[in-house]
């Protein structure tokens, strides 16, 4: 498995994980149209609460009941390559507002995703949002 630090050296990205770069810089903006450019037709998104997508608005929607606004601090991409499709992991930091206003930081997420034939055919998302929604609510995760 290789890594690469996106933030300081994006050059250094494999052409896969500069796939996976990009998907998400367009889904931050949000911009679900160019983000689903990446994608394969078949694509399964399956997000934080187990729900599925197949295009990139349905995330889109999700984030948008959830955070008043959110985005990612990349921190690493690590590549698995294989022998038809390659795995591409993206670990990081969400922050932003949540729907009230008060702001956060250093939400930790990985994001997985399957690249076959130069498209995402598959990603998995998990990170710390619905902890921090419990404690926030006076309910120790």
């Amino acid at each position: 498995m290789t890594a690469a630090l996106a933030p300081d050296a994006p050059e250094l990205l494999s052409p896969d994980a500069q796939i996976v770069r990009d998907f998400l810089d367009a889904s931050m903006k949000p911009d679900p149209e160019k983000a689903a450019t990446y994608m394969s037709d078949d694509v399964v998104i399956t997000f934080t609460d187990g729900a599925k997508y197949d295009h990139p608005s349905g995330t889109t929607a999700f984030n948008a009941a959830r955070y008043k606004w959110v985005k990612k601090k990349f921190g690493q991409f690590d590549v698995a390559p294989g022998k038809d499709e390659t795995v591409v992991y993206s670990v990081g930091t969400l922050y932003g507002e949540w729907p009230d206003g008060t702001p956060f930081d250093g939400n930790r997420y990985v994001d997985r995703f399957v690249i076959r034939d130069g498209k995402i055919v598959k990603m998995d998302v998990w990170n710390e949002s619905a902890e921090r929604i419990l404690i926030r609510q006076g309910t120790r995760a």
